[in-house]
């Protein structure tokens, strides 16, 4: 794969321009004229809603917290839109995500469109669906959406798409093969659905920053979530319910949280790093196999370079952001410029909420729009497909990771030619050996190269 052609060339045809297109609101494309010779990018303009047209009748896989946003963020998105299966390994959270359902938007999910089990992905998207929300832990990802993209399904698939390098590779082949049928995917990284950092984004295209130069980003929080064992769990059962804490199911917090910053970096520069170097550590984790702390030097192919940073630990400085640096200024990529003197010479105009007042927020929810604009992309017959875009972010998100847990240089060939797969092959609710997942973090300068 060629760093400079394919990282512009591809990605911009299935992920920017195509969104930017699918949504008709610019009429032929993001490109208009100017006074000047220099073309001007122009920033999509979202619909409020998607069209009205004939029932989109969606499953969704994975009834944890995110899987059941998403199924009520699907149901905002416009008329006639429905949730008709459901699938999980637990029956508790296919029941709870069910019962939301039926309270707060008054869907009545049938027994026999309920489905439990490791092969519950392939019975919702075989049970007369027209799109599928893939929001299972990361780790399922993979095979799943090539199923759906086997089966011909619209396809709204989480953030993030694999937590390994064969994975990512096998989820860039499902998005050509998606192509080629002219499936729609749109996938969580919602912030590309976001007005402000759209905007910003149209400001920076523009030359309001110069040339980029360099970028930082930031996850730094408390720690998110443990679910600690609990008797009669198997090893399967407690990890998956600890996904978080457990680097074959999310990919390490690095993955499943910082890919929204690393994504942002991606979309700004409009091409991906291609060699990472970092560390990291473990000092107050008490469950999984993670690190606490991230971080990562990435270098790009013009010698450009963006640090990232992210943490999960308990009465630390919390910080979640961006900042791109530029020959003229710099931004945080959401809602403001400065130039290089740290004086403001831009920020986003947010709308006038009902008391008349300037809110602080964009008036859709980004994850919202995501599905809005899926469904418009599927309604208009306009074509939408963000995988090489969310592939690119989750493949440097895993370079960066890897180098950390190893003490090593990690590149993009290096990751594009691995054989590395985490976690079991075959599932079922029993013992995980210590060699399919060992239980103890990585140790910089001892891991096998």
């Amino acid at each position: 794969m060629d760093h400079k052609s394919s990282n512009l060339s591809r990605r911009k045809f299935l992920g920017d321009a195509a969104a930017i297109t699918s949504l008709g609101a610019i009429g032929a494309g993001a490109i208009i004229s100017s006074c000047s010779r220099k073309p001007k990018y122009a920033a999509p303009v979202f619909p409020e809603q998607a069209p009205d047209g004939p029932v989109l009748r969606a499953g969704l896989v994975g009834c944890g917290d995110r899987g059941t946003g998403a199924a009520f963020d699907f149901l905002s998105a416009g008329p006639n839109l429905e949730i008709v299966a459901l699938g999980d390994v637990f029956q508790d959270k296919m029941d709870q995500c069910r019962n939301q359902l039926r309270e707060r938007r008054n869907v009545e999910i049938p027994d026999e469109n309920c489905f439990l089990g490791f092969d519950s992905y392939k019975k919702v998207i075989d049970s007369g669906i027209d799109i599928v929300l893939l929001c299972q832990p990361t780790h399922f990802r993979p095979e799943s959406l090539q199923y759906a993209v086997q089966q011909r399904r619209q396809i709204f698939a989480e953030k993030c798409v694999a937590v390994d390098p064969v994975g990512v590779r096998s989820v860039m082949a499902s998005g050509r093969m998606a192509e080629t049928a002219g499936l729609n995917i749109v996938v969580g990284t919602q912030r590309r659905h976001q007005y402000d950092y759209v905007k910003t984004f149209e400001m920076v295209k523009n030359g309001a920053i110069g040339d980029i130069i360099s970028a930082n980003c930031y996850w730094n929080q408390g720690m998110f979530k443990n679910v600690f064992p609990q008797q009669g769990w198997s090893d399967m059962e407690a990890m998956i319910r600890d996904f978080f804490n457990w680097n074959w199911l999310s990919g390490d917090h690095y993955l499943d949280q910082h890919i929204h910053n690393l994504d942002i970096a991606v979309w700004f520069f409009e091409k991906y790093p291609v060699r990472a170097v970092g560390f990291g550590g473990r000092h107050r984790r008490p469950l999984g196999d993670q690190y606490d702390y991230f971080s990562v030097d990435f270098e790009f192919d013009d010698g450009r370079h963006m640090h990232s940073m992210a943490r999960q630990i308990d009465g630390c400085a919390n910080n979640v952001s961006e900042l791109i640096f530029g020959t003229k200024g710099y931004t945080n990529a959401r809602n403001r410029i400065w130039d290089n003197k740290g004086n403001l010479i831009w920020e986003y105009e947010y709308p006038l909420g009902e008391d008349g007042q300037r809110m602080n927020r964009v008036a859709i929810s980004p994850y919202v729009q995501e599905h809005i604009n899926l469904v418009t992309a599927i309604r208009t017959g306009n074509y939408i497909n963000e995988i090489q875009n969310v592939c690119e972010s989750n493949m440097i998100a895993i370079m960066g990771r890897e180098s950390a847990y190893t003490g090593r240089e990690v590149t993009w060939d290096d990751m594009m030619a691995s054989n590395l797969r985490l976690g079991p092959t075959e599932y079922s609710m029993g013992p995980i050996g210590q060699d399919v997942v060992p239980r103890t973090p990585p140790v910089p300068g001892t891991s096998p190269a």
